[in-house]
C-alpha cells in the first residue's frame, strides 16, 4: 500500500471517529457547564478549598481564581522537583536545578508541558504521577474554564457575570477528563502501552553491553497527556518510544484523543449559545485548516526527490518505521494545530516544507481545532476580528451574536493577537543576537535559525514540541522560554476574560436585514481568509529566514 493511500485510509477513519463522538460529546459538555447540580465529591472539594460554587463572578474575580490557582500550582510543582531527591519513588534521582525546575513548572501548569530534559533520566514516580499528570488535568480544566467563560459572555445579556471559576474547574476536571481518561488509558494498555510502578532494570544487550529502562503509569499518563493536548512525555522519545504508542492503532488513537475535546467543544459552544449552526460555523473553519494542513504536509514528506527518497517512499529521517509517513504527518499535524507537543517523530527531521508547515500550525494560534478551550476562545477571538474587517467592508458597524463589536471590544482582541507575536519574535531576535544562545544551535544557516524560532513559538504558543536539534538546557532558555510559556498562557486570557465580561453587560441587538450571518459558509470562508492573512503578514519574514529558505535550496 502506497503512503498516500494509508494516508488518506488514516484520516479517513479518524473523521469518522471524530464524527461519530462530536454530538455527543458536545452536548455532554454543555450540560457539566450548564448544570446546577454539584456531585458529592465535588462538594468535598469545594469544602475543602472553601470555595462556593453558586457564587458568580465578574471577570475580574474570575481571573483573579484562574491566576491564583495558577501560581499556586506553579509554586508546588517547582518545589515537589526540588524536593525530589528526599522523596520516595525517586528512582535515586536527584532533585531538579532551580532554572530546569522553574522552567517545567511553568510549562506543565501553562499547558505547554515544553522539556528539556530527559524524562525516564531525571524524574521519579511521586513526581511524574503526583506532579506531572496532576497538572495535565488540571491545566486542560483551566483552559476549558476560560472558554467556557467566553462563550457565557456571547450567550448572556446585561449582565456581567461568567460563571463561578471553582465550579467549572472542578467540573471540566472531575466529570469530563478524569472519565475519559481512565476509558483512553485502558485501550492504551490494551494496545501495548506501560501501567506500572517497577524501578529501574536492566535490558537485553545493546553494543556489548545492556540498556536500563525504569517503568512508570505511562499509559495513564499519555492518555490524559493527550486528551488535555498537554504532550509531556514519560520518556525522553515521546510518543516515539514503544512503551508510550506501540504500534499503528495505538497511534491513530493517540491522534484521536488530542482532537476529541477540541473539535467537541464547538457542538458545545452552538449549545449555549442557543444556534447549533453557529457552531458549525466554526468547526466548519477548523476543518478546512486541519484537513489542508494534514494533505500538504502528507504531499510534502511523501514527494520522491531523487534515490534515497524513492527507495524509502519519502522523507523517512527521523520517523518511526512502524507509523511511517502518514502517521508521523497525522501526528504532526494535528500536535501542532493544538497545543499538545507530543511528538511521534523528529520535527526537525522534516523536510524544509514540512517544519514550516509545523511551525505556522502553531503560529496561526493553534486554533485549527487547537488546544482544550484555549483553541475555542482562539478562534472566537478571530470570529470577532472577522466581523470587524467584514463591518469595514460594507461600512456597518459589525455585530456577532447579537453583540456589537465596539472599541473596547476590537482593541481587546487586538491584544490578544499580538502577544505572542511579539514574545515570538522578540525573544528569537534577541537569541540570535547574543552570542551564546547560539551556541546550543547543532545545525548553522537556515536549519539552525529555524531551531530557536521553533523553540519560542513553542514556548509562547503553549504547544511544547520541540525542533530536537537545539540543545534547550541551559540557563538562558530554561529561563526565558518559562517567561514565554508563563506570558504566552495568562496575559491573552486577561483579554478573553476582559472581552467576556464586555460582551455580557450588553444589550442584545436584534438582527435586520444588513447584519451579517455569521453561520452561513461564506462567513466560515471569511474567517479562514482572515487568520492565514493576519499570520502570514506577522510571520512570513521570520518563516523566509528559516525553512522557506531551506525548503527552497533542497
Amino acid at each position: 500500500m502506497s503512503p498516500q493511500i494509508a494516508g488518506a485510509l488514516q484520516l479517513m477513519a479518524l473523521i469518522v471517529a471524530l464524527g461519530l463522538s462530536y454530538r455527543p460529546l458536545g452536548d455532554y459538555m454543555a450540560k457539566v457547564y450548564s448544570s446546577e447540580r454539584h456531585y458529592r465529591p465535588e462538594k468535598w472539594i469545594y469544602k475543602a478549598i472553601g470555595a462556593n460554587p453558586a457564587a458568580e463572578m465578574r471577570w475580574p474575580s474570575y481571573l483573579r481564581g484562574v491566576l491564583a490557582f495558577s501560581a499556586v500550582s506553579v509554586l508546588f510543582l517547582y518545589l515537589m522537583q526540588r524536593i525530589q531527591g528526599s522523596l520516595p519513588g525517586s528512582l535515586g534521582f536527584s532533585s531538579i536545578d532551580p532554572d530546569q525546575a522553574f522552567n517545567t513548572a511553568a510549562s506543565f501548569v501553562a499547558n505547554t508541558n515544553w522539556q528539556s530534559y530527559y524524562g525516564e533520566q531525571a524524574m521519579g514516580h511521586v513526581v511524574q504521577t503526583g506532579g506531572l499528570a496532576v497538572q495535565n488535568f488540571l491545566s486542560a480544566a483551566v483552559g476549558m474554564a476560560v472558554a467556557v467563560a467566553l462563550v457565557r459572555g456571547f450567550a448572556r445579556s446585561r449582565t456581567g457575570e461568567l460563571g463561578n471559576f471553582w465550579a467549572d474547574l472542578v467540573r471540566g476536571t472531575v466529570r469530563i477528563l478524569v472519565p475519559i481518561s481512565v476509558i483512553g488509558a485502558l485501550v492504551l494498555v490494551a494496545c501495548g502501552a506501560i501501567q506500572n510502578f517497577s524501578g529501574i532494570h536492566q535490558v537485553g544487550q545493546f553494543m556489548g553491553g545492556t540498556q536500563e529502562w525504569n517503568g512508570g503509569a505511562v499509559a495513564s499518563q499519555e492518555a490524559i497527556k493527550e486528551l488535555g493536548t498537554n504532550g509531556g512525555g514519560y520518556f525522553n522519545a515521546n510518543s516515539a518510544h514503544p512503551f508510550e504508542n506501540p504500534n499503528p492503532l495505538s497511534n491513530l488513537f493517540e491522534i484521536f484523543l488530542i482532537l476529541l475535546i477540541p473539535f467537541a467543544l464547538t457542538r458545545t459552544f452552538g449549545r449555549m449559545v442557543g444556534s447549533l449552526r453557529q457552531g458549525y460555523a466554526i468547526l466548519g473553519a477548523m476543518a478546512v485548516i486541519w484537513i489542508g494542513f494534514t494533505a500538504l504536509m502528507m504531499w510534502t514528506e511523501s514527494a520522491h526527490r531523487g534515490p534515497a527518497f524513492e527507495i524509502a517512499g519519502g522523507a523517512m529521517e527521523g520517523k518511526e518505521t512502524r507509523f511511517g509517513i502518514a502517521g508521523s504527518s497525522l501526528f504532526a499535524v494535528a500536535t501542532t494545530l493544538t497545543s499538545t507537543g507530543a511528538v511521534n517523530s523528529f520535527h526537525s527531521s522534516y523536510t524544509g516544507f514540512g517544519g514550516g508547515i509545523t511551525m505556522l500550525g502553531m503560529q496561526l494560534g493553534e486554533i485549527a481545532p487547537g488546544g482544550v478551550g484555549s483553541g475555542l476562545y482562539g478562534m472566537l477571538i478571530m470570529a470577532v476580528i472577522a466581523v470587524f474587517i467584514a463591518g469595514l467592508m460594507v461600512g456597518r458597524t459589525p455585530e456577532y451574536l447579537g453583540k456589537k463589536i465596539g472599541t473596547r471590544e476590537i482593541k481587546l482582541a487586538a491584544c490578544y493577537i499580538l502577544v505572542t507575536p511579539a514574545l515570538v519574535l522578540g525573544f528569537t531576535a534577541v537569541a540570535m543576537a547574543l552570542p551564546t544562545p547560539a551556541h546550543s544551535m547543532t545545525n548553522s544557516g537556515a536549519h539552525g535559525f529555524s531551531e530557536i524560532l521553533y523553540a519560542y513559538t513553542s514556548g509562547a504558543n503553549n504547544n511544547g514540541s520541540a525542533f530536537a536539534g537545539l540543545n534547550a538546557d541551559t540557563q538562558w532558555f530554561n529561563t526565558t522560554i518559562g517567561i514565554a510559556m508563563l506570558l504566552g498562557r495568562f496575559v491573552p486570557v486577561v483579554f478573553v476574560l476582559a472581552l467576556a465580561g464586555s460582551l455580557a453587560e450588553q444589550k442584545p441587538v436584534p438582527e435586520t436585514a444588513g447584519t451579517l450571518r455569521t453561520d452561513k459558509p461564506l462567513y466560515a470562508g471569511l474567517l479562514v481568509g482572515t487568520i492565514l492573512i493576519i499570520t502570514g503578514l506577522t510571520y512570513f519574514p521570520a518563516l523566509a529566514l528559516g525553512p522557506l529558505a531551506e525548503g527552497l535550496a533542497s
